[in-house]
């Protein structure tokens, strides 16, 4: 594994670390509207990633099927919305701000379903990392150093808010300021994970690279669309969080545009 696969799947873990450590200069529990402004900026980076770093690559790669090359795009984006609405179904977890758990009855402490929660929309980031640095691996797949760096970036500026959405919350819980950066660290380690996974199954991937593509797209489309964005639009101050969407989905757009 070279030095800018190992840099790529790091970046995003290091992105959740550092907004986990924000328990520690934060002594009020955070507020309403920073938290919808977080979540709005993490749904807009996960949307523009989707499109410009997963969907078009998509169909990029499957151009020889002139007027049907979004067939892979649209089947592997299927795929990715009925695997997250699986896993959503089968562990149990608890979304911010949320009374009832979601998925099977299990006798789990309120804050673990709180990180299973956001360890769950992790996988599919992993997923969407390790994918784009097998095609580039691969060489023939037109996906750059500086795309998939872009792609690993942008997913470390969403986890930033992401880290510090769970921590805190961790610490109202009454979890002490180690615990609650400690348990913000591991749900971030899923993706690091995940990624690393899926490179080592490159020769699986590679040649159903389209659908592996839009099949990561189509589960943070699932996170986006069933997770963030409702949390975003409850209650007071939805304005910030459609505000802080569209900041997040220009700076994917323009780092995937740049560095691409």
């Amino acid at each position: 594994m070279n030095w800018n696969v190992l840099v790529g799947l790091l970046i995003p873990f290091v992105g959740t670390a550092l907004g986990s450590a924000g328990v520690f200069f934060m002594k009020k529990e955070m507020g309403n509207k920073v938290q919808k402004a977080l979540t709005g900026f993490a749904s807009g980076v996960m949307v523009a990633a989707s499109i410009w770093s997963l969907i078009i690559p998509a169909m990029d790669q499957s151009e020889g099927m002139g007027k049907l090359s979004f067939v892979p795009a649209a089947v592997g984006f299927w795929i990715g919305i009925l695997f997250l609405l699986l896993l959503d179904s089968v562990i149990p977890h608890l979304h911010l701000h949320a009374d009832k758990a979601e998925g099977p009855n299990a006798k789990l402490k309120r804050s673990t379903m709180m990180v299973l929660a956001v360890t769950l929309h992790n996988i599919p980031e992993g997923m969407a990392v390790g994918v784009v640095f097998a095609g580039m691996l691969a060489g023939n797949s037109g996906i750059t150093v500086g795309g998939a760096l872009a792609l690993s970036i942008g997913i470390a500026i969403q986890n930033f808010p992401e880290g510090a959405i769970i921590s805190m919350p961790l610490r109202a819980e009454g979890k002490s300021k180690g615990r609650a950066f400690l348990d913000g660290v591991l749900s971030g380690a899923v993706e690091p994970i995940g990624a690393a996974l899926t490179i080592l199954a490159a020769g699986l991937v590679i040649p159903a690279l389209p659908y592996f593509l839009s099949f990561a797209a189509g589960a943070m489309m699932y996170v986006v669309v069933e997770e963030l964005i409702p949390e975003m639009s409850e209650g007071e101050h939805s304005n910030v969080g459609v505000i802080l969407f569209a900041v997040g989905f220009t700076l994917m757009m323009a780092l995937d545009v740049a560095l691409g």
